[in-house]
């Protein structure tokens, strides 16, 4: 790689296919930087205590990748020696364990890309148009509220600023 093609990029991705940690962590990689750092925000198998299914995420595309890259730019403004950034973020149903977010920065130290992609991450959380639906079975909550368990599936959508419960009438398989 000459030296005038290693210009900072950043790689902002929105897709519904299933995410790379190889792919994303190969975007950032420099011969000018000794660290890249990672953070995989991976779907857990529980929420406060009951078992999740799956997690599903929506966006208002256009504008999660506007908020992305404003996150990009206040990176490159508070760590200067930050040379690549990537964040890949999945759309629809993530199964347990798979990545819903990907997130690698690299520089010359590790210091700076560690503190990155904290702040990415973070930032992302609080900022970004993207919503989460957490998809659970709650044998319990329909105990809790006083139901006959009846096998039902119940989905509860989970954003920044609220949680409600939606219950769909599906029978387990």
């Amino acid at each position: 790689m000459e030296e005038n093609e290693d210009v900072p990029k950043d790689f902002i991705k929105l897709k519904s296919e299933k995410l790379s940690v190889d792919e994303v962590s190969e975007l950032v990689v420099s011969p000018y930087c000794g660290a890249v750092s990672l953070f995989i925000g991976t779907t857990r198998n529980n929420f406060e205590g009951k078992k999740v299914i799956h997690l599903e995420y929506e966006a208002y595309t256009s504008m999660a990748e506007t908020e992305i890259g404003k996150i990009c730019r206040d990176v490159r403004q508070k760590w200067p020696s930050v040379k690549h950034i990537a964040v890949h973020h999945r759309l629809g149903v993530v199964p347990i364990t798979e990545a819903s977010v990907i997130i690698a920065v690299s520089s010359p130290h590790r210091a700076e890309s560690l503190e990155a992609v904290m702040y990415c991450i973070n930032t992302l959380k609080a900022s970004v148009p993207i919503w989460k639906k957490v998809a659970i079975i709650l044998l319990q909550l329909c105990a809790e509220l006083g139901r006959r368990n009846t096998g039902q599936r119940v989905q509860v959508t989970s954003t920044t600023n609220f949680c409600t419960a939606r219950k769909e009438k599906r029978k387990f398989l």
